[in-house]
């Protein structure tokens, strides 16, 4: 075979696996908090980072530096894949295991706590890039120590008081009903967000206290209400984060989150892969698929449109110079 017919063989097989891999290939960057009731990484990001006003985001600044509240939607395992407990050890499950946010796991009975009551509830997720993904959220049992490390065995983790999946996203948040059981006094709701586009996974401990106050144990002082951070906070805080904050488009900008400032130099950026474009949380009934973040619904279809068109014109190539090959040869005889 003639040289320039070998090296255009080798360039069409050389193209198939490209071709390939770009069919299979898909931006990922989600990321989001619990907003209703507000986490703890929310709350003390609200409290503002650098002056944080209740003695608990003091001790969890004090603990693991202002940077982990100005990434507060970024509490996440990016190979998770549902191995929750396993990857995540006792004393933890605030911080999903990342030494960044080890503030979050610190054993207090004075965490700003939102008011509840047993019964129905509205979950609100803050969510600044939406995806497919199951939310499970639990609450820990009855007797249970806000002033001892957080275990998995403290959740009643056979009955999750919220599960949903695909939520509509609106205004910035995935909202969804669960039922809070009888409780007293101070507890913790863990939530986690698994997608189901990819392994990745997000965590959130909010504090919440029943029956009203703060609901502090051992007659300690209650602890002070717990307060999500502003639209004006988050996108003011944008420039200091290490988060990809992917925009969310709503036509109200007083619901949608800023796209976040380039990294800079030297930070590493905590998505998976960086988005070209904003993904749009949708009402309830819209047509948009909530996995096609890092673009608009036409961003898959352009991908694998461009994919296929390289596998073709690989194979096209390959075909071409096979049949040169095979009536040169017979030309030859």
């Amino acid at each position: 075979m003639p040289a320039r017919r070998k090296a255009a063989t080798v360039a069409a097989l050389g193209g198939l696996p490209l071709a390939l891999a770009a069919l299979s290939a898909a931006p990922a960057a989600a990321h989001g908090s619990m907003g209703d009731p507000v986490s703890r990484v929310s709350q003390c990001y609200a409290e503002g980072p650098e002056s944080p006003k209740s003695a608990a985001c003091k001790a969890a600044v004090a603990a693991g530096g202002t940077q982990a509240l100005y990434d507060w939607n970024g509490v996440r395992i990016g190979d998770a894949g549902g191995r929750h407990q396993r990857l995540i050890p006792d004393g933890k499950l605030c911080s999903a295991n990342n030494a960044e946010f080890k503030g979050l796991d610190l054993p207090r009975a004075d965490w700003p706590a939102t008011a509840v009551r047993s019964g129905s509830h509205t979950f609100k997720y803050r969510v600044t890039a939406p995806h497919k993904g199951t939310f499970k959220v639990y609450l820990t049992k009855s007797g249970y120590d806000p002033a001892k490390p957080l275990a998995w065995k403290d959740l009643d983790l056979a009955h999750p008081v919220a599960t949903s999946t695909d939520p509509a996203a609106t205004g910035g948040f995935y909202t969804f009903s669960g039922k809070l059981p009888q409780r007293s006094g101070k507890h913790v709701l863990y939530a986690v967000w698994q997608r189901s586009d990819s392994p990745e996974a997000f965590y959130s401990c909010s504090d919440v206290s029943f029956g009203g106050g703060g609901g502090a144990a051992g007659g300690a002082a209650p602890a002070p209400s717990a307060s999500a951070p502003s639209e004006k906070q988050i996108k003011d805080g944008n420039d200091k984060s290490t988060i990809e904050h992917h925009g969310h488009g709503d036509d109200d900008p007083s619901t949608s989150a800023a796209p976040a400032a380039a990294p800079k130099k030297g930070t590493p950026d905590r998505t998976e892969a960086a988005a070209p474009a904003p993904n749009r949380p949708k009402a309830a009934g819209a047509t948009e698929n909530l996995a096609e973040t890092g673009g608009d619904s036409t961003t898959p279809y352009v991908a694998i449109g461009g994919a296929a068109a390289l596998a073709l014109g690989a194979s096209a190539l390959f075909l071409s110079a096979r049949r040169r090959t095979v009536s040169g040869g017979r030309q030859g005889r």
